[in-house]
């Protein structure tokens, strides 16, 4: 028997035909959609006279465009208002599962996924976003796509892919204090750049992975795009299992324990070959932050931002015009750099944990002087168990408001948008040129970083705040 890899095992089994010296139909177990990416899809299939073939295993929600403050009241831009108004047309057209702006289950769509149970081990997902590969944390297959993928799976639940090469990356050891999963993946995409896994699916392995709770591994398989890759998994195990057993779309009763005896064997067989593989150990890991213009551009917090000299030849040219965007000077320290803005959300960090996690630093404490702070849940699940575990009223009695669910300043096709060169500490995914707003300067941190941040005005240390 051929040893697998746990992404073969999955992408096998879903297999519905090949293509010679082509790609595979995939058959897609769930497909999410949202506002931005479904309209055109919708209209592709209506114009071919067809229907979503298989409604029930599509789930939609509101989250990109939608404001996170005053949700009661109509949406301002009219762009942002008609993407919304046709996402609950369409869905009500095609007898689709909405939850839109308003709905207690509303939320950002790779939050409500794991939450309501609808992402589950053994999985191939698709959404027409990039950032779809969070659900990978499950040991599902789960990878974003683009509109008119969004259409084939809409109009046949499959659609034609290429299978990807394999990589693992191992990370063992113990995390030191002020760490989270953020700064792994930070870590690790500073060490392979942002390109480094181009053409891989990552599966993350090691006991240091292994003793990472759910949200935290959906942190390090959300930000697996960030290096290049298709997406990333990490193998099920009782972690899993426990976060997922109970929830409202989880399997229940005789259902259940036939679902664990398939979820139990998905794992990469021991003697299962990776195109390529990799190791790091925990203890070299700080916290970390960005200070350029993409996620590979990062250094631990105490370093100081590299030499030209030291780089590439080829790559130097990049990196002058990416710290003439942001202000900074090579050979400088992060330390002590002024902030304007800080961000606390996504579908990277916008989690119960996390702000658990940003709630815990500021306690006691109050914002600095200067600083905006936009504290936005995944989810209105999150928001509901926010104010339930009192980390709204610390979070107010600081000097920060928590604010209602949505994608917010992650990419600022909302109206929470940093100005022009001001400078925003996020725990989002991506700080390309204008990503956050035109002009904004963006550097991608943990949350406890953030939180530091937040209370001090400038780029600190987390582990000082760390008793």
């Amino acid at each position: 028997m051929i040893a697998k890899t746990l992404f073969d095992k999955i992408w096998d089994s879903h297999v519905v035909s090949s293509i010679p010296e082509g790609p595979d139909v995939l058959y897609i177990d769930r497909h999410l959609i949202h506002e931005v990416t479904s309209p055109q899809a919708f209209t592709g299939i209506e114009n071919r006279g067809l229907k979503v073939f298989r409604p029930e295993k599509t789930i939609a929600t509101a989250d990109h465009n939608i404001p996170t403050k005053d949700q009661h009241l109509p949406i301002k831009d009219s762009l942002s208002r008609l993407q919304v108004e046709k996402l609950t047309d369409n869905c009500k057209k095609h007898g689709i599962d909405l939850y839109g702006l308003g709905h207690p289950k509303n939320g950002i769509v790779h939050v409500i996924g794991p939450e309501l149970g609808i992402t589950q081990p053994g999985m191939t997902m698709v959404c027409g976003d990039s950032h779809t590969s969070t659900h990978g944390a499950f040991g599902s297959i789960a990878f974003g796509i683009g509109t008119s993928e969004v259409e084939m799976v809409m109009a046949s639940q499959c659609i034609l892919q290429p299978k990807p090469k394999k990589m693992r990356i191992n990370i063992d050891g113990t995390l030191g204090k002020g760490l989270s999963s953020k700064d792994i993946i930070l870590y690790i995409i500073s060490k392979i750049s942002a390109s480094g896994g181009t053409g891989f699916f990552i599966e993350f392995a090691g006991s240091t992975i292994r003793a990472l709770s759910m949200e935290a591994r959906m942190t390090i398989c959300n930000m697996s795009i960030e290096m290049g890759a298709r997406g990333g998994l990490i193998a099920p195990d009782d972690t899993t299992f426990n976060y997922v057993k109970g929830r409202e779309f989880s399997p229940k009763n005789a259902d259940w324990d036939k679902a664990m005896k398939v979820w139990s064997k998905l794992k990469t067989d021991n003697d299962a070959k990776f195109d390529r593989e990799l190791h790091y150990k925990a203890e070299d890991i700080v916290p970390m932050i960005t200070y350029g213009t993409n996620p590979g551009m990062g250094i631990k917090i105490t370093d100081k931002i590299p030499l030209s000299k030291s780089l590439p030849e080829g790559s130097r040219a990049s990196f002058e015009k990416s710290l003439a965007y942001m202000g900074f000077e090579a050979g400088s320290s992060m330390i002590g750099k002024k902030v304007d803005y800080v961000f606390l959300g996504s579908c990277t960090n916008g989690r119960i944990e996390d702000i658990r996690a940003f709630a815990g630093i500021v306690k006691g404490k109050k914002k600095a002087e200067g600083i905006t702070a936009w504290i936005v849940p995944g989810s209105k699940l999150v928001e509901k168990q926010a104010k339930e575990e009192g980390l709204e009223k610390i979070l107010n009695d600081a000097g920060f408001e928590l604010r209602q669910p949505g994608c917010s300043a992650c990419l600022a096709m909302n109206d929470d948008k940093i100005p022009e060169g001001k400078y925003s500490v996020s725990t989002s995914n991506r700080n390309f040129e204008g990503r956050q707003g035109p002009g904004a300067r963006t550097m991608l941190a943990s949350p406890l970083t953030a939180a530091a941040a937040a209370i001090t005005g400038k780029i600190s240390d987390p582990s000082d705040f760390i008793n």
